[in-house]
């Protein structure tokens, strides 16, 4: 592949996932179209500061889509339903996955979840099986990468913690029950090395999983590395469920008796790098790491 053909478009470029992944392919020598709806933001700022090319399109603009994917070899793709719904989040991964197609694409990235299994119940993880199905029926060259709990959980205030992750999640799941982990970072660095070796990776539907602790043994380690327990706020479950709706406890009420994947092995044969629970807090000590709410 020549310097020329070295261009992704990243969707969703400002936000957690897109951000990372934008980051580990402009260090990695690609061209990055780096896609938002407001690239006079700070966090698109950021981006080009960092070498990417920043173009406002719009999820529900498909000729915005159709324009930014023109010459890429490929996308990143990933939705959030947390910011729309689950039906819009279906809808903006069918308009990116036709707007590839259109543009003929060579190598699609999708920034998945769950298990890949059907029938969980749980919204967020049927709507990615669903955009996965249509991405299939297209014939797109793809690559489904399937987080399921990044660490960022733990310390991210977007995410709330002392309610969500360290309350509302043990008490719905179980706090001893095994929870499969990866950081944000290395959700990135796993895409870039998905778009440089296309023939390893194109057909693959991996379940990314860097590490394995319950609840109980992620406040044990943040008590040895901070000196201190993770800051906890109780709050009922209805009223989580009011202000976040019901998706998140339907899938910790799932996980309480369901056998998940727990291999580290093909995650870690993949990016030997990749960090553990305990490295991961151990490099977040700052004040906003100690303090997440």
């Amino acid at each position: 592949m020549s310097a020329d053909d070295r261009l992704v478009a990243v969707t969703g470029a400002t936000g957690r996932q897109g951000s990372a992944v934008t980051r580990h392919l402009l260090r990695d020598g690609w061209r990055v179209r780096a896609l938002t709806r407001t690239p006079d933001s700070d966090r698109a700022r950021a981006l080009t500061d960092l070498g990417a090319d920043v173009v406002r399109a719009d999820f529900d603009e498909p000729d915005t889509l159709r324009a930014a994917f023109r010459d890429a070899h490929g996308v990143y793709s990933v939705q959030n339903p947390m910011t729309s719904s689950i039906d819009a989040e279906i809808r903006h991964g069918i308009a990116v996955a036709d707007a590839a197609r259109d543009a003929g694409v060579s190598h699609v990235v999708y920034g998945s979840a769950g298990t890949g299994a059907s029938g969980t119940g749980v919204g967020s993880w049927d709507s990615k099986l669903a955009i996965e199905a249509h991405m299939r029926r297209l014939g797109l060259p793809l690559t489904v990468l399937r987080p399921m709990a990044f660490m960022e959980l733990m310390t991210d205030r977007d995410y709330y913690p002392p309610v969500s992750t360290w309350h509302v999640m043990p008490k719905l799941m179980g706090a001893d029950r095994p929870v499969v982990w990866l950081s944000v970072d290395d959700l990135g660095a796993i895409a870039a090395l998905a778009f440089a070796e296309p023939s390893r990776f194109i057909g693959a539907a991996l379940t990314l999983v860097a590490d394995v602790q319950s609840i109980d043994d992620c406040r044990a380690i943040w008590r040895d590395v901070t000196g201190k327990p993770p800051r906890r706020f109780p709050m009922p479950v209805w009223l989580f469920e009011r202000i976040v709706g019901t998706d998140l406890t339907t899938m910790w009420r799932w996980l309480r008796t369901a056998t998940i994947p727990t291999d580290t092995s093909e995650t870690l044969r993949i990016l030997p790098t990749a960090v553990t629970v305990r490295q991961w807090l151990s490099a977040q000590q700052t004040p906003r790491a100690s303090h997440p709410a």
